[in-house]
């Protein structure tokens, strides 16, 4: 009796796991569709019941738990209502099956390839890798070619431990160029996670100026190893008489730069190629000193996090808060004015679906 206890108690847990990710996938998988749909606002408020979901310390066990829960409308209810019932969401097949959610997230996956790209390649009719790269009057710039080029590695979750490898990589490349600068790791693995699709690094000078030099001098480093891959670097625009702006931008003014370098593997990645390494994406960015800790806090993520943090500065505190300062909202109403309603910013966006 003990014995079938045991057994029955493991095979409870286990399909307690299977349904909670069964719960979590399906709305992101919603959030993913509304996305490709150009639907911010939904997209947005699934996105936050599945990090809800994610956040709980053990899953649900009753389908009255959710009652309790904040940021569950009842879009999300009725979805893991019907996951408790059938064991799957029969929308969420829908989609799952669905051409163009299909062909949406498989070009998307691709480095330098965003939504605008993967519905123009659709909307034309292709759908596959293939068919995009044997379609002479398609022209792919440099980020995308790397993209497609390293497509198989890159496509490929980057574990902490090889984080940490890149850490050491980058480490010693900014002391060859700056013995004073510091590195530090951002991103999901700064909030704990084992996986990451990239891996962000936010680069210390202990003087203001030096940000402006130390990346180039990071890639020219790079490639004198023969380790560099890729790299698209951005100047810094950041002019502090801008500030503070009313509008959010997704992605700051500071000095930054994407790369894809070779992270040297145990074991040969690939065989026919006899290579012991793989390619990884890595993005760098280097603020002036004095805006050190905003750009940290922004490169920390979470997205919703980070939105989140801005709806209390503005709403709370009468402040304007993003990855260059945190600034008087002087003339600007908490209405959210300078964020289009429905976008994935806007204060007022809706929060449950």
């Amino acid at each position: 009796a003990g014995s079938a206890d045991v057994c029955s108690e493991v095979f409870i847990k286990a399909a307690d796991l299977v349904l909670s990710s069964q719960r979590d996938d399906a709305l992101e998988i919603l959030a993913e569709n509304l996305e490709f749909c150009g639907d911010q606002g939904p997209s947005l408020a699934f996105r936050r019941a599945a990090s809800v979901l994610k956040s709980l310390p053990a899953a649900l066990r009753r389908q009255e738990d959710t009652q309790r829960l904040p940021c569950l409308g009842e879009h999300s209810k009725a979805i893991i209502e019907e996951i408790f019932e059938c064991g799957s969401s029969s929308r969420v097949e829908e989609i799952l099956n669905d051409e163009r959610y299909r062909t949406m997230k498989l070009f998307s996956s691709v480095f330098g390839v965003g939504l605008k790209t993967s519905e123009n390649w659709f909307c034309r009719g292709l759908r596959t890798f293939e068919q995009v790269l044997s379609e002479p009057s398609i022209r792919l710039n440099r980020m995308q070619t790397a993209g497609f080029l390293f497509y198989e590695d890159i496509s490929k979750p980057v574990s902490r431990t090889e984080a940490s490898a890149l850490k050491i990589i980058v480490e010693e490349a900014v002391i060859c160029v700056n013995p004073f600068a510091t590195v530090s790791i951002t991103g999901g693995f700064r909030r704990g996670k084992e996986f990451g699709h990239d891996v962000d690094f936010i680069i210390k000078t202990p003087e203001a100026g030096q940000e402006d030099v130390i990346l180039p001098a990071v890639i020219e480093r790079f490639k004198s190893q023969n380790i560099l891959l890729y790299s698209d670097l951005q100047e810094s625009t950041f002019d502090i008489r801008q500030l503070p702006t009313h509008c959010f931008e997704a992605m700051d003014h500071f000095s930054k730069c994407f790369l894809i370098v070779k992270l040297k593997c145990e074991q040969e990645t690939d065989a026919r190629a006899a290579r012991d390494w793989k390619a990884v994406r890595v993005d760098l960015v280097a603020p002036p000193l004095e805006r050190y800790t905003y750009a940290l806090l922004g490169w920390t993520g979470s997205t919703l996090f980070e939105r989140d943090l801005r709806r209390f500065a503005r709403l709370e505190r009468g402040k304007l808060l993003d990855n260059h300062a945190l600034s008087a909202a002087r003339g600007c109403p908490r209405n959210g004015v300078g964020e289009r309603r429905g976008s994935l910013f806007h204060p007022e966006a809706p929060l449950k679906l």
